[in-house]
């Protein structure tokens, strides 16, 4: 091998590690875009459980009294 090869070899190494860079860069930015979506999501996912357990209440309430009311015209 000549010292053209040797060069050439080095250029397409620091290319290829320039992709590599790049490409970590890339996933390192979407990974804290996913992990914030995530938080987003299960910040929402608490806020939707809260709601649910409230209207469920609130449902079991009323037949509740719909029963006493039944109860009561017997």
């Amino acid at each position: 091998m000549n010292q053209t090869d040797h060069a050439q070899q080095i250029q397409a190494l620091a290319k290829r590690l320039d992709r590599l860079l790049e490409t970590a860069r890339r996933l390192a930015a979407e990974n804290q875009a996913l992990k914030l979506q995530y938080g987003q999501l299960a910040g929402e996912r608490t806020q939707l459980q809260g709601k649910n357990e409230l209207a469920r209440h609130r449902v079991e309430t009323m037949i509740g009294r719909l029963n006493e009311l039944e109860r009561g015209d017997e």
